[in-house]
């Protein structure tokens, strides 16, 4: 049979997802197989996240991964945010800082996820300015995310991964799991059958959780309101379902087959010279 383990142009969008999408349901059925991946023209950075857990799924069934036909630009990039050193590439360095470095961890590794937003991707200097407890809330909010993927999706491990484009003034962080997505996870907690549709939008409502006895959650909604404000774009791949709010226009659409797993992606708009803050609270719970 002819397989197809390409993945050409891949951007943070309908296409780029699908593709991984595809390249996934190719890999499933496969056992203890050579599975040759070819990355094309382009690819961002970011997306080694899902890319990683779609490989690692591929390994886990005995498949010999190889990634022996790269875009020069691409192999660069990937072995500057350490992404190819799990595929028998050095790692080289990153001398324009641009990159968020690939993590692959363990869902018990809390405390490192936790200073790896605050040092890798909430100090970086592209970003707009942001007040003390303003950047704490977004930590947390994106903590929220890596718990939530600990706790409810079963997942062996979870991945994040950025980059900063200078030329577009944007810097776009990823991260994902591969366990059983939103919809299962909400079904699971409340007994209910949705849609990958409605799993998404109940997600990024302020106050829902899926922890039981908590009658509030941080949530999405911090990141989904910042967004708005920033301009930028903020997008959820769970199941087959697509939601992206850009430009403050949200849509939403599905795909051909479904991820395995989650996929949660910002794009801030650095070229805001914006003075973001919110006013300091006399008792914020500590979650770290």
């Amino acid at each position: 049979m002819n397989r197809d383990f390409t993945l050409c142009n891949i951007s943070s969008d309908i296409n780029g997802y699908q593709q991984l999408i595809n390249l996934q349901n190719t890999i499933l059925p496969l056992s203890f197989e050579e599975v040759p991946i070819k990355i094309c023209t382009w690819f961002d950075a970011n997306l080694a996240a899902p890319l990683g857990g779609i490989l690692d799924y591929a390994e886990s069934k005995g498949n010999t991964v190889r990634i022996d036909s790269l875009d020069e630009s691409v192999k660069a990039i990937l072995q500057k945010n350490g992404f190819l050193a799990h595929f028998g590439y050095p790692q080289i360095s990153d001398t324009h800082l641009t990159t968020i470095k690939y993590l692959k961890l363990k869902p018990t590794d809390t405390r490192y996820f936790h200073l790896y937003i605050l040092n890798d991707l909430l100090q970086r200097p592209e970003l707009p300015a942001l007040g003390s407890t303003l950047k704490r809330k977004i930590a947390e909010s994106i903590y929220e995310i890596f718990v939530n993927a600990q706790i409810h999706s079963k997942t062996s491990f979870i991945y994040t991964c950025g980059q900063f484009y200078p030329q577009k003034n944007e810097l776009i962080f990823t991260i994902c799991d591969t366990g059983i997505g939103f919809k299962e996870t909400i079904q699971n907690r409340f007994n209910k059958k949705v849609s990958a549709k409605q799993a998404i939008l109940w997600a990024i409502t302020d106050g829902h959780t899926t922890k039981v006895d908590i009658s509030g959650g941080i949530g999405l909604a911090i990141l989904k309101d910042f967004i708005v404000q920033n301009k930028g774009t903020f997008q959820i791949i769970s199941n087959d379902g697509f939601y992206e709010l850009s430009n403050g226009n949200e849509k939403y659409t599905s795909f051909s087959g479904d991820i395995h797993g989650s996929i949660v992606t910002m794009k801030i708009n650095t070229n805001d010279t914006t003075q973001y803050d919110i006013p300091a609270e006399t008792d914020i719970f500590d979650i770290f």
